[in-house]
């Protein structure tokens, strides 16, 4: 159960009957692996989806965090965070989604990334020339970061999973809506902010995931399933795959696997747990989806981008 299995990342899913109890099955697949990676880090920010404030099926359910705390908790002394910085307001969503309890259960803070201080990473526009956007401080530096994603198809980078959570989550508004520069541009900035902000451990509830026009106005969709694992561009290239996607299609995740965060590659992921075959369905994509295949650009336009945030 080591993390690099022969080169290959480790992606842990599993099916369930409740949210909590399956997204703790898939943790405890890979705590030998957490235990080593979490083991002397003093600051560990868990960082929930709350595309929006009031509409459940679109953010990360509280149980799956609860989940995330039982798992970490005995594993770590160091502080731990819950930040989000909502399209909404967060600590409305906080309310709303039943968050508040969890600081007195765990003793842990919630913060809302928002009203963070920040530091200036740089994106593209839509020509390809460079601007800062403000990224929360308490992100970056953070030693620690867990994506708690959700499944969900995407109205603009086909699906949100653990690296968009993270990448565009942590971006304050007003800043946030100006990564979106046409679908070429966004891919390439989810992956510069990935490569400044990476993602430590991915954790994706698909207990209830999202299809059709995501990520807020889908269809429910019970896969009661989870999945979870230290590489974040693996874990999204699974989950890609189960809702029927080919992961190299996903700009994010291909400009990920093609310059080094982490293995998209199907075929060297090693899966525990639940046969992905048995849990593959295709997901109804965006009405849009068509529009969002349209990322790509010519490699020597590729070759001359600089790419470091």
């Amino acid at each position: 159960r080591r993390l690099i299995d022969m080169g290959r990342s480790v992606v842990a899913v599993s099916r369930g009957a409740g949210r909590y109890e399956t997204v703790k099955k898939t943790l405890e697949l890979i705590r030998d692996d957490i235990a080593e990676s979490i083991k002397g880090k003093r600051k560990i920010l868990i960082k929930p989806n709350f595309v929006s404030d009031s509409i459940q099926l679109a953010a990360t359910h509280v149980d799956a965090v609860r989940a995330i705390l039982d798992t970490i908790t005995p594993l770590t002394s160091g502080e731990i965070l819950i930040g989000e910085g909502s399209y909404g307001d967060t600590f409305k969503g906080y309310r709303n989604f039943g968050y508040m309890k969890l600081r007195s259960e765990y003793s842990v803070e919630l913060v809302d990334l928002n009203s963070d201080e920040y530091v200036e990473v740089n994106v593209f526009n839509g020509k390809f020339r460079e601007f800062p956007v403000r990224v929360s401080r308490i992100v970056y530096e953070s030693d620690y970061r867990i994506s708690a994603a959700v499944m969900k198809t995407h109205d603009f980078v086909v699906a949100t999973l653990s690296i968009k959570n993270m990448a565009v989550g942590s971006i304050i508004k007003p800043y946030k809506g100006r990564i979106h520069q046409g679908y070429p541009a966004i891919n390439l900035n989810i992956y510069r902010i990935a490569k400044f902000i990476p993602v430590h451990l991915a954790v994706i509830d698909a207990f209830k995931a999202m299809e059709g026009d995501g990520p807020v106005w889908g269809s429910e969709v019970s896969m009661n399933a989870a999945l979870a694992g230290l590489d974040p561009v693996a874990v999204d290239a699974v989950a890609a795959y189960i809702m029927g996607f080919n992961p190299m299609d996903i700009g994010y995740i291909y400009y990920c696997h093609k310059f080094g965060l982490g293995n998209a590659n199907i075929e060297n992921i090693r899966i525990v747990g639940e046969n992905i075959e048995t849990l593959k369905r295709g997901f109804k994509p965006h009405r849009t989806i068509d529009k969002q295949f349209n990322w790509r650009i010519p490699q020597e336009l590729l070759s001359q981008l600089n790419l470091n945030p």
